[in-house]
């Protein structure tokens, strides 16, 4: 069994942040899972453009508030707490903070390996380091 504290991984190198969002890596491919968790805070005001096209996520908001813009349709979801969404077709999408942090849980498939930020067309690569086992 593993177990982690949410904020032994926030004081710890399982934590990436950026000038949109900060996310706190749970679980990740080396703990053989097959998917990896993560505790992600969108900054409220903030855009970020994404389009994972190497992973499938679902993400669950647990506080705050926002929105998320699929771009192929310009279709436009409010998030706010109990929300769920489910990037099920590689979905190109805008995320945007609302007026407070949105705190969101979220799983990947592929799981992440510990370090990645989005690329240059809002992706993670498949092929990032991992982190030393923690």
């Amino acid at each position: 069994m593993i177990v982690r504290h949410l904020k032994d991984a926030e004081n710890s190198d399982r934590m990436v942040k950026t000038d949109t969002w900060t996310s706190a890596r749970l679980s990740l491919a080396d703990d053989g899972m097959g998917f990896s968790f993560h505790v992600t805070t969108i900054f409220a005001g903030t855009e970020t453009p994404i389009h994972y096209k190497n992973h499938l996520e679902t993400v669950f908001c647990m506080e705050g508030d926002g929105e998320i813009e699929t771009l192929a349709d310009g279709k436009v979801y409010k998030i706010e707490p109990g929300v769920v969404y489910i990037l099920d077709k590689h979905d190109k999408h805008l995320l945007r903070g609302g007026s407070k942090d949105m705190k969101l849980a979220c799983v990947f498939n592929p799981p992440l390996n510990g370090r990645e930020v989005h690329d240059k067309d809002g992706a993670y690569a498949l092929d990032e380091a991992p982190l030393e086992a923690s």
